[in-house]
């Protein structure tokens, strides 16, 4: 900890107007502001009343004060929380006062956890966690998030660096003593096994790298279909709000409209597409590009056909637009309140999902295919040790450094040894142990001020 180091403060709870609000200070003066705002101390990690006051001796507010001194509090520094009444003109008042003090200014965004890495408290992956945690939509984010805060990647990857510095002692040990007989060999052969096995490892971490980095920011299921196929009817119906606007004229719905949902603790963003047909409308051929590039970067797509249609109409041909590939596709009827019982379904249309999303009929039956869709796409995920790019991009380095040095058998121990270094860098760099500080700023600016 840096003595001459800023104190920060800055609101740390919720919205206001609130039944309470928490204001917390870190940082070598957070005592000495204490004490003059509350003219007493409390002991360490005690809840105590106190009476808050101005340089003038008017009172701010009755409230808490909670005292954690350093290097035992969640930044490593000393830290002061005070619990307020969560009124504007009270938080007002307390941040106007504590702005006079010397030594204290307002906290940058993500600046508490980013003091709390800078002090040992959490590594990088923990801090990330953290972040993951607060934007955190449905439960399964929630749970995924905990568990990287907790250090369920950082630990591994600590304990994965350890073993490459082990294998990388062995190494150049055997370099030293390469005029002893077979003594190189006996130190060789077990370093190249820690490798081997080591590399398995992180290849079995980044199986599910990219569910779960999905997981994230949700399952991307578009909608799409030919015009007035009933798919901006099926978004509002899935949102249960009035998102896009419903018209019955072709070409109403031009850039596509995403919806976040939360389908049993999965989040899933279902997006409205401009209707697929061929146009001379210049603005209108741009919606189809638009929609035919989000259908075909999706995860699963919802081809709409208006049941009610008649046959011929129906020639706009899924496969003209969305070609059969590695995409999940599902037909859809739609509208099927318009048609009677005995009317003709197209055979491509028989093992379809029927629905109107005017009625209601069907919906829940969707709903609960997507939800089991998405339970059976995250399998695994939520779980799953990699969940940024950052992560998955800094192991792979690893596993191709571990791989070069693997490869360089008979070529030299002093290759082996080089890349066995590198492999180490990267994952110091994954904690954020060396050779980060490019990365700091963005990780810790999309935080909140108070985090």
């Amino acid at each position: 900890m840096e003595p001459d180091r800023d104190t920060i403060f800055a609101l740390s709870s919720g919205r206001l107007p609130s039944a309470i609000a928490i204001v917390r200070l870190s940082g070598p003066n957070a005592g000495p502001a204490l004490r003059l705002l509350a003219n007493k101390r409390p002991l360490p990690r005690r809840a105590v009343r106190v009476s808050l006051r101005a340089a003038d001796q008017n009172t701010i507010d009755e409230a808490i004060a909670v005292w954690f001194p350093g290097p035992d509090s969640a930044t490593g520094e000393d830290v002061v929380e005070l619990h307020i009444h969560g009124g504007r003109a009270v938080l007002a008042a307390l941040l106007a006062e504590l702005a006079k003090l010397k030594g204290l200014r307002p906290a940058e965004p993500g600046e508490f956890t980013r003091r709390a890495f800078e002090n040992g408290k959490l590594d990088l992956t923990e801090a990330e966690g953290l972040d993951d945690l607060i934007h955190a939509d449905t439960d399964k984010q929630r749970r995924q998030a905990l568990r990287q805060m907790q250090g369920l990647l950082g630990k591994r990857a600590e304990g994965w660096r350890q073993q490459i510095i082990e294998a990388s002692a062995l190494i150049e040990a055997a370099i030293d003593f390469s005029d002893e007989g077979d003594v190189p060999e006996v130190l060789f052969a077990p370093a190249l096994v820690k490798t081997e096995r080591l590399r398995g490892e992180i290849e079995g971490a980044l199986t599910m790298a990219l569910r779960s980095e999905r997981l994230r920011d949700g399952l991307v299921v578009a909608i799409v279909g030919p015009p007035n196929a009933g798919k901006s009817t099926l978004l509002n119906r899935l949102a249960q709000r009035e998102a896009a606007i419903v018209s019955p004229y072709s070409g109403t719905t031009r850039d596509p409209i995403e919806v976040n949902l939360d389908l049993d603790g999965y989040p899933v963003m279902l997006i409205d597409t401009a209707g697929l047909r061929d146009t001379d409308d210049p603005v209108e051929m741009e919606g189809v590009r638009r929609a035919v590039e989000r259908a075909r970067s999706a995860d699963l797509v919802l081809w709409l056909r208006d049941a009610s249609a008649a046959i011929e109409d129906s020639s706009v041909s899924m496969q003209e637009w969305i070609p059969q590939g590695s995409t999940p596709l599902w037909r859809v009827r739609s509208k099927i309140d318009l048609v009677d019982s005995d009317s003709t379904v197209l055979e491509e249309d028989r093992l379809a999902l029927s629905i109107s999303a005017e009625t209601g009929e069907g919906i829940t039956q969707l709903a609960n295919e997507l939800a089991v869709f998405a339970d059976a796409y995250f399998a695994g995920g939520e779980a799953a040790l990699v969940t940024r790019v950052r992560q998955r991009r800094l192991l792979e380095e690893t596993g191709g450094a571990l791989d070069r040095a693997l490869a360089a058998r008979g070529a030299g121990e002093e290759i082996i040894a080089e890349e066995l270094r590198v492999a180490a860098h990267h994952l110091g760099r994954l904690l954020g142990r060396v050779d980060v500080e490019d990365v700091l700023g963005e990780i810790f600016s999309r935080f909140c001020i108070g985090k």
